[in-house]
């Protein structure tokens, strides 16, 4: 999809996928992969807690098992791409598919913290493919002006799994034990494995991509340089960068012992803040999701502005003058990081329209790494201030505004190249358009 910053995007391009029914059963087998990974990526924020006991770490060492997870995911991005782009959507998720199934099987067996280590970077390796994929999916089979909607569904199905890891698995944890409930929840992945194999389909027919021959180093070398080249996947990287980080901490490690340590909340009274961060989430996407693919100057001013109200919610929160934050402003701040995913989804609204579709998943992958390089960081950063400060949370979580400061200083030394060659290609395919033979 082609904008300018004030431009409705509403056209139909040469080429769309027809959509349909067909599109929506297909691609909702891609996204139920994508919702038991994140089942699986965020089933130790519920267990954090049981996880320092087990293990007998402290938060440095508890923190590293989120930052190897996110690490290898991170790491895995571009590769993943360039992966997507060559071989197509199926075969890259069912090895994702696989390999995360493998890693929560062996995080629910493992006794030591090596073993555990080793099991979550197997399990954030597997992850990593399946939200580049899904994209991808969604490109080839929904026309192009769809993409901002069927993104932040993706997204929310996401959350949905967050979700389930929230209400269901931390239940499982706590009635039936560690290694019970890891392995019982790795079942899933078995389910999700069958139903790709059997039904999944890379694009409808009649809509096949070119062939691609193999070019091995150069390939590699021109895909990722020819990406990056473009301003819109950049911003879309600081974006994703700046926006997704402070929710993803929250859920996915440090939310729970903020809120039960530093706050004095009981286990079920932090566990349903953390579930309100999801359903805020989920609601926020559905909203976004429209207001982007009908108005696409909107999207700067979106993430903008969750960054600017989510830095305001943590400091009102951290610098409150009691002993602790008031139950609603709690609340407040949980409902706030409901927006930031929603947000990072906005990312790939700048990267998509800059890149044609042979380079649809390298662009992807390397947007995707901004937010899980600012969330692997900031966990990391946590971890080492708690320890470093005899658990001062409020020192601890400063970190989140210094990547905040950096992710938007990029974003606004790109945002005006990134609009002006958006402009360009859009004007160039209307051209073109107009030019093509009926």
């Amino acid at each position: 999809m082609s904008s300018t910053a004030g431009t409705t995007a509403s056209v139909t391009l040469p080429g769309d996928p027809p959509g349909g029914r067909r599109a929506v059963a297909v691609w909702c087998i891609g996204v139920a992969v994508y919702f038991v990974a994140v089942i699986f990526r965020t089933s130790l924020g519920v267990a954090g807690l049981d996880a320092a006991d087990r293990f007998h770490v402290g938060a440095s060492a508890l923190s590293t098992f989120s930052i190897l997870q996110l690490l290898v995911y991170a790491g895995m991005q571009i590769p993943v791409g360039l992966l997507v782009d060559r071989l197509g959507t199926k075969k890259v998720l069912g090895i994702g598919v696989v390999l995360f199934t493998a890693g929560q099987l062996g995080f629910a067996f493992s006794a030591s913290y090596g073993t555990a280590l080793a099991s979550r970077a197997l399990l954030g390796c597997g992850d990593a493919m399946t939200f580049i994929s899904v994209l991808r999916l969604g490109t080839r089979w929904f026309p192009a002006r769809r993409g901002p909607m069927v993104a932040q569904l993706a997204g929310l199905v996401g959350m949905a799994g967050n979700l389930v890891s929230t209400l269901v698995l931390a239940r499982l944890l706590h009635g039936l034990g560690w290694t019970a409930a890891f392995a019982g929840s790795s079942l899933a992945g078995a389910v999700v494995l069958v139903l790709l194999v059997l039904f999944l389909k890379d694009h409808p027919e009649g809509h096949e991509p070119a062939p691609v021959p193999h070019q091995g180093a150069a390939y590699v070398r021109r895909q990722i340089a020819a990406s990056w080249r473009e301003p819109g996947t950049r911003l879309g990287m600081w974006v994703h960068f700046t926006t997704q980080f402070p929710a993803m901490v929250f859920l996915l490690l440090w939310g729970l012992p903020f809120l039960v340590e530093a706050q004095g909340l009981s286990r079920g009274t932090a566990g349903e803040l953390l579930t309100l961060v999801v359903l805020s989430n989920m609601a926020v996407g559905l909203v976004f999701g429209q207001i982007v693919a009908r108005h696409h100057a909107a999207r700067l001013p979106l993430a903008l502005g969750t960054v600017a109200v989510t830095a305001a919610m943590w400091a009102a929160t951290l610098l409150y003058p009691g002993e602790r934050a008031p139950m609603w402003l709690l609340v407040t701040l949980c409902a706030v990081l409901g927006a930031c995913g929603p947000a990072s989804m906005i990312g790939f609204d700048f990267a998509r329209p800059a890149n044609p579709a042979e380079r649809q998943g390298t662009a992807s992958g390397i947007t995707n790494m901004g937010g899980f390089i600012a969330s692997m960081t900031t966990l990391f950063a946590i971890g080492v201030l708690l320890d470093a400060t005899n658990d001062d949370y409020t020192v601890a979580f400063c970190a989140v505004f210094v990547l905040q400061a950096l992710g938007v200083s990029q974003i606004l030394r790109l945002r005006g190249r990134a609009v002006r060659r958006e402009r360009e290609r859009l004007v160039a395919s209307r051209v073109e358009s107009v030019h093509v033979p009926a």
